[in-house]
């Protein structure tokens, strides 16, 4: 089961979460054109094809327009998945007998919103709003055009399903989807009960014929407009579930999927880094002949905790079919005036990577969104065990730096090919925590450092290096395969609160 999971992240990892869901968006909308023309949709095909080229286009050209008239990069690829989303929410416009002038004109007006809403509902360079939601909303209010959301229908879920759960587990937000599923089933099927429906019918009739999937799997789970932290994606959920899925009227607007959507961002934007960051780059060093550390300048103060991760934005003329959006673990303590960011660097170097060693002293660079839970306990007085292998030191490095480390029980266990491989061996010694290394040449680490030698880390050999492994809380940070091994082994150990930190797409 390992082996497998390890293939499928393994693949999953060649692609960023947006270029996935580009992916995946752009073979349901092959799908559906399939499916027109085998009958089992109603548009017809010129008007299918016609809907598809005008939402792709429109959105692309206008975001072009919208950055070059406030003088940023585009970036093509999140035109394209608003276009895409854009596809799947409004009914195609009927070209027989006549075309319908005013539900183009309303589609027309939702591509070229949404675009405008990514630059103008912002603050400090990061649009609060889905911009799929914040155009379909307004589009509605003018009244030319209103959101439909046609994805919902029966013959799409054979695709919908398995595509919205291979972004869910990519993304990792199969837990907030399952709480907003829950509590927006239980509703709405609660509603139609009442209304005298069978219980059968009233659990299929939101699957089939609600936007449910298409909404969490594509829309709710949009990084760039969620909280940093899980329990309160999780609390968000339950919140726009009921907002989608209780009937209300207020003033003449209804309740809707794109207005669930935006009071969500709302309250998301409220708790979160409110706006992108501006960092000025200030030199790098290398941590080991395959790590590079990344220091920059923010221009204002960044809310983080130690252990969480940045989303750098890093524009580069040559992709390489990434994405220009990329993750990286912060490693400096919150309290320090620079960021700082352990990349690994090995060859091949990908064109984002490409771009962030092309930077010169004093370039300027976004990070969009600031996130993740792979913090420390609050109670500093829980022992803890971090686990690294190779580049997952990075998060380990900010918590070690901090000033509670001191406070705190710690043992590190750190795994790496040979002695030059261990990065960050003055953070780690300055720490003052326990610290055991696993060199796989067999080479002798620093004299702080206690060898593990070159055996296999399993259950039996994590006990025997940390007898208390059991009552520690175990942190494991490094690449899939290697975080998989070794939850395995501190599970087996007998180790009962596991977190886990892996490096896929990275």
């Amino acid at each position: 089961m390992i082996a497998i999971k390890a293939r499928v992240d393994a693949w999953l990892g060649r692609f960023t979460m947006y270029r996935l869901i580009l992916w995946v968006l752009a073979v349901l909308a092959a799908y559906s054109l399939v499916l027109d023309a085998l009958g089992w949709l109603s548009f017809g095909l010129p008007e299918m094809l016609l809907h598809l080229v005008l939402c792709l286009g429109l959105t692309y050209a206008s975001n072009r327009l919208m950055a070059m008239l406030f003088k940023v990069q585009p970036h093509s690829e999140s035109s394209l998945i608003t276009g895409l989303l854009l596809y799947f929410l409004f009914w195609p416009t009927e070209l027989i007998p006549s075309v319908q002038i005013l539900d183009l004109a309303g589609v027309t007006a939702a591509c070229v919103l949404a675009s405008a809403s990514k630059y103008v509902l912002a603050f400090r360079g990061r649009h609060i709003f889905n911009p799929a939601a914040a155009g379909a909303f307004i589009a509605g209010l003018t009244g030319l055009n209103i959101a439909t959301w046609w994805a919902a229908t029966p013959a799409m879920l054979w695709l919908l399903v398995p595509g919205v759960l291979l972004v869910l587990y990519r993304t990792l937000k199969v837990l907030m989807a399952c709480v907003f599923l829950v509590v927006a089933l239980s509703v709405g099927c609660a509603v139609l009960l009442r209304g005298g429906m069978t219980f059968g019918s009233a659990l299929w009739q939101p699957i089939a014929q609600q936007p449910l999937l298409f909404f969490v799997g594509f829309m709710l789970t949009e990084p760039l407009t969620l909280p940093p932290r899980r329990w309160q994606q999780v609390a968000l959920a339950a919140v726009v579930a009921l907002f989608f899925a209780v009937p209300y009227n207020v003033a003449g607007v209804a309740n809707s999927p794109e207005l669930a959507l935006l009071i969500g961002n709302l309250l998301a934007f409220l708790v979160g880094q409110r706006g992108g960051i501006m960092l000025t780059y200030r030199g790098s060093r290398p941590l080991t002949p395959f790590t590079t550390e990344f220091r920059f300048e923010p221009r204002r103060p960044v809310r983080f905790l130690p252990g969480q991760f940045m989303e750098l934005s890093l524009p580069h003329s040559r992709s390489d079919g990434k994405g220009r959006r990329r993750v990286f673990s912060i490693t400096s303590p919150p309290d320090s005036p620079e960021m700082t960011f352990g990349v690994g660097t090995a060859e091949p170097v990908s064109a984002a990577k490409r771009a962030l060693l092309a930077l010169e002293p004093g370039e300027c660079i976004s990070g969009t969104a600031v996130g993740g839970d792979f913090v420390l306990p609050p109670d500093a007085g829980k022992p803890v065990l971090l686990i690294a292998a190779g580049i997952g030191i990075a998060p380990f490095l900010s918590q070690l730096a901090s000033g509670d480390s001191a406070r705190r029980d710690i043992v590190v266990l750190y795994l790496a090919p040979s002695v030059a491989e261990l990065a960050g061996s003055d953070v780690l010694e300055a720490s003052g925590a326990r610290v055991i290394a696993r060199l796989s040449d067999g080479s002798p680490p620093p004299s702080f450092m206690h060898d593990a030698g070159q055996g296999r880390i399993d259950g039996d050999s994590l006990r025997e290096l940390i007898p208390d492994v059991a009552k520690r809380d175990v942190y494991v940070s490094g690449s899939p395969a290697n975080v998989d091994t070794l939850r395995s082994a501190a599970r087996h150990a007998g180790a009962r609160r596991i977190h886990v930190d892996a490096f896929a797409g990275y």
